[in-house]
């Protein structure tokens, strides 16, 4: 699971617009639109969500589900250690 404010903070860490993760995920703008507007859990279809996750872990990010093993505990997003800084393309 991830929720919209996840989704804003991992593109924040990444310094990408949401078009640039829409070309990562080979997602459509408007649906990174549609789930960063989304309140909470993000809803779509399985297949939108594995490549939206999938996307994020490739360019170095790291999504913390509640109750996942974290130093600070909760919801969150976090780089993956050693990933260094992320290999994004513009």
């Amino acid at each position: 699971m991830i929720t919209s404010a996840q989704l804003r903070a991992a593109r924040a860490l990444l310094g990408i617009d949401q078009r640039q993760l829409a070309e990562l995920s080979g997602l459509s703008v408007p649906t990174i639109q549609r789930m960063e507007a989304s309140e909470g859990t993000i809803r779509g279809n399985v297949d939108s969500l594995v490549k939206l996750i999938d996307a994020l872990g490739a360019a170095g990010v790291e999504v913390i589900n509640e109750g996942a093993v974290s130093n600070g505990g909760g919801r969150g997003v976090r780089l993956k250690a050693g990933s260094g800084s992320p290999k994004v393309q513009t």
